[in-house]
C-alpha cells in the first residue's frame, strides 16, 4: 500500500489537527456554567447564546491546539507519533498550513465572541479577551512554567464564568469558585503530559512546572489535583452549612460526584506504578486517561446541578 493510499481524507487530517479529543476539557465548563446560571442563578435559558458560546469555545480551543502543535513541532518537542498526536507530526499537514488555520480560527472565534458581547455586555468582552490572549500565548506560557495557570484560567474559571455571564449578564463568585475543581483536573491533564515529557522538555530548554517539581514533586502535585478537586467539592457542600456565611452552599446532590472516586484511584495507581506499569502504555497515556476522568467528573457535576433542580 502506498503512502497516498494509506493517507486519510483532508477532512480527517484537519479534524486530527484540531485534536477534538482535547475539547471536552474546554467545553465542559460551558455546560457547567450555563447549568449554574439557569438552576442557581435563576436565568432563563437562552439556547441560542449557549450554542454560540459553545461554538466559540470549540473554535478557539482548536486554534490554541493547532498553534501549540506548530511551536512544539518546530522546537523538536513533538517528534514521536502517539494516539493523541496532531496532524503535523503524523506528516499529514505542514506546520505552515496548520499555523495559518490557527490564525483563521482565532479570528473566527473572536468574531463569535464579539457577537455575544453585543447581546450580553462589556463584562463578557473582558472575560473573552483574556481567554483569547491566554490561548494565543499558551505555548509561550507553557515553556516558562505558566502553562498550568493558563489552562486553569481558560478551560476552567473563565469558561465557567463566561458561560454564566452569557446567560445572566452579571458577575458572580458562584461559577468562579465552583468551577475550580474541574479546572484542577484540566491542570492534571496537562501535568500528566508534561511529567511524562520532562526529560525531552528539559533537553530543549522548556521549563514546565513538572520539570520544576521533579519526579517526586510531580507525583505529589498530581495527587493534589486529582484528590484535591474532590475534597474541594466536599468543602463547598459542607462549609457554608457549618459556618454562617453569606455564600450559598453547593447542593447536596453533588455527593453524586463521589461515584468518580474509583476512577481517580485507578489514575493514582498508574501514577504510582509509573516505573513498573502493569501495561507499557499506562504512564505514557496518563494524560489521556486523566482527560477521560475529567469528562466523567464534569458530567457528574453538571448532572448534580440539574438533579438539585429536579428534587427541590
Amino acid at each position: 500500500m502506498t503512502h497516498e493510499q494509506a493517507s486519510p481524507s483532508s477532512l480527517i487530517k484537519w479534524i486530527v489537527a484540531a485534536r477534538p479529543w482535547a475539547l471536552p476539557a474546554s467545553t465542559m465548563p460551558v455546560f457547567f456554567g450555563t447549568s449554574l446560571a439557569v438552576v442557581i442563578g435563576g436565568a432563563q435559558l437562552d439556547v441560542g447564546r449557549f450554542l454560540l458560546a459553545l461554538l466559540a469555545m470549540i473554535v478557539l480551543h482548536s486554534a490554541a491546539n493547532m498553534l501549540s502543535d506548530v511551536f512544539d513541532y518546530k522546537r523538536g518537542l513533538d517528534t514521536q507519533v502517539t494516539p493523541v498526536s496532531g496532524a503535523i507530526v503524523r506528516g499529514w499537514l505542514t506546520a505552515r498550513a496548520v499555523a495559518t488555520a490557527a490564525i483563521v480560527l482565532f479570528v473566527l472565534g473572536s468574531g463569535l465572541g464579539l457577537v455575544l458581547v453585543a447581546v450580553t455586555g462589556r463584562l463578557l468582552l473582558v472575560i473573552g479577551a483574556a481567554g483569547v490572549v491566554i490561548g494565543a500565548l499558551y505555548t509561550l506560557l507553557k515553556y516558562n512554567t505558566l502553562g498550568d495557570l493558563a489552562v486553569f484560567l481558560n478551560f476552567g474559571i473563565l469558561g465557567g464564568l463566561g458561560s454564566w455571564v452569557v446567560q445572566t449578564g452579571s458577575f458572580s463568585l458562584i461559577p468562579t469558585l465552583w468551577t475550580v475543581p474541574m479546572a484542577m483536573l484540566v491542570i492534571a491533564i496537562l501535568h500528566a503530559n508534561n511529567w511524562r515529557d520532562t526529560i525531552t522538555d528539559s533537553e530543549r530548554k522548556v521549563r514546565t512546572f513538572a520539570a520544576v517539581l521533579g519526579d517526586k514533586g510531580s507525583l505529589a502535585y498530581y495527587a493534589l489535583l486529582i484528590f484535591g478537586s474532590m475534597a474541594l467539592l466536599a468543602l463547598f457542600i459542607l462549609v457554608p452549612r457549618l459556618v454562617a456565611m453569606d455564600f450559598p452552599a453547593m447542593p447536596w446532590t453533588f455527593v453524586a460526584v463521589a461515584a468518580a472516586l474509583p476512577l481517580a484511584l485507578r489514575l493514582w495507581g498508574r501514577a504510582v506504578r509509573r516505573r513498573e506499569p502493569r501495561s507499557p502504555m499506562d504512564f505514557v497515556i496518563l494524560d489521556g486517561a486523566t482527560a477521560q476522568y475529567n469528562l466523567v467528573f464534569g458530567l457528574l457535576c453538571t448532572g448534580s446541578v440539574w438533579l438539585s433542580y429536579a428534587v427541590r
